[in-house]
């Protein structure tokens, strides 16, 4: 119990920084500063402003003959809203339809105000003589793919442990064993991200790690992490706990079948936990801030649901659960096709077969 609590705990406590994640696409902000693009990011940032390097497009669509107009009226409003450090004056195409502002704002391409512009100059539309306004440009398009990426992730998390849990469920024949596995998964999930926030966002232990900036964590971190995080955790996890079903269907006490199950795999999770942990963690030492930062999760992420979750939060949940860990309703039982992984059936099978039948015959040859 005690070994639970602090594990539980320990992640828990780690996974508190999740709560201020912050995606984003990467700049010329987050290159190593010994970069030729590093280096004119920091030269523009220093003559002109921050929001030089993400100038924000904005489109202004109007009956022809109204798009001046409109466009004038569109640049006063942006105008008076915050963070806003130039705007330019409206550029008509040809057919007198659409006018082209160019906005700087006075925070960078990934600041958080950058975002907040991008959605009140959005909120302008239809405001100015109803003219149709849209925001476009590198820094627009990464904060919606940022946003897309976002909204995406609980889906995509439910889709993948929703699935997953099925089939633990008919693997394992038990409600409560995929419940574990999925939320022991969850707990590190919820820790990496913690840790990728701790370091890379709020900049502890930067200089240990060699991270040179701090910013948004890259987009797409959480889809990749998810999708191989949560391969190896399942794999571990059906490796262990497997054995410990094999145990006790054939017979061993609950306590007895988590003891020996643990041992036959525990060493070899163990040793396969800590070759990937050695191959992430060597992408730490590149100089790109999106290649580290894609290794330490990894890294970490493997540390913690291996040698944590699975070595120590499985065996205890699964001890003080006993026999309950195998628990499933009859009529889930009837319903659930029985996959038979133990090969009970088959035991059973050879255990009533006839002296003289052919697998009775078949087994006394090997034999």
């Amino acid at each position: 119990m005690a070994a639970l609590l602090i594990a539980v705990v320990g992640l828990g406590v780690v996974a508190v920084p999740t709560l201020d994640l912050h995606l984003g696409m990467p700049d010329d902000s987050t290159a190593a500063p010994d970069t030729t693009q590093r280096k004119a990011y920091d030269l523009l940032s220093a003559g002109f402003g921050k929001g030089f390097n993400g100038p924000l497009i904005v489109a202004v669509d109007a009956p022809a003959g109204t798009v001046q107009t409109a466009a004038d009226q569109v640049a006063g409003q942006i105008r008076g809203l915050d963070n806003v450090d130039a705007v330019t004056e409206p550029v008509l195409n040809q057919a007198g339809d659409t006018a082209i502002l160019t906005v700087i704002p006075t925070s960078g391409p990934s600041d958080t105000a950058t975002e907040d512009l991008v959605r009140a100059i959005r909120q302008q539309d239809g405001t100015a003589a109803g003219a149709a306004i849209g925001v476009t440009g590198l820094t627009a398009i990464n904060i919606d793919m940022s946003a897309k990426l976002g909204a995406a992730l609980i889906p995509y998390l439910a889709i993948v442990v929703g699935l997953a849990f099925i089939l633990l469920m008919l693997v394992f024949r038990s409600l409560l064993v995929p419940v574990k596995a999925t939320l022991g998964f969850l707990l590190s999930v919820a820790a990496t991200f913690g840790a990728v926030v701790a370091v890379f966002q709020w900049g502890w232990l930067a200089d240990v790690l060699g991270v040179d900036q701090v910013g948004p964590i890259i987009s797409f971190l959480p889809v990749v992490l998810i999708g191989i995080v949560f391969g190896l955790a399942m794999d571990y996890q059906v490796f262990l706990v497997t054995r410990m079903r094999e145990e006790y269907v054939h017979g061993t006490p609950p306590r007895e079948a988590v003891v020996a199950g643990f041992g036959h795999g525990a060493r070899v999770v163990t040793a396969a936990a800590i070759i990937m942990i050695s191959v992430f963690s060597g992408f730490i030492l590149a100089p790109d801030a999106i290649i580290k930062s894609v290794g330490f999760a990894l890294g970490i992420a493997v540390l913690f649901d291996a040698l944590i979750v699975r070595m120590t939060i499985v065996p205890a949940v699964m001890t003080l659960l006993g026999k309950t860990a195998w628990w499933l309703p009859r009529w889930l039982d009837k319903l659930l096709p029985n996959v038979d992984v133990e090969g009970e059936k088959l035991r059973h099978q050879l255990d009533d077969a006839p002296e003289s039948s052919p697998v009775r015959a078949a087994e006394h040859a090997s034999a």
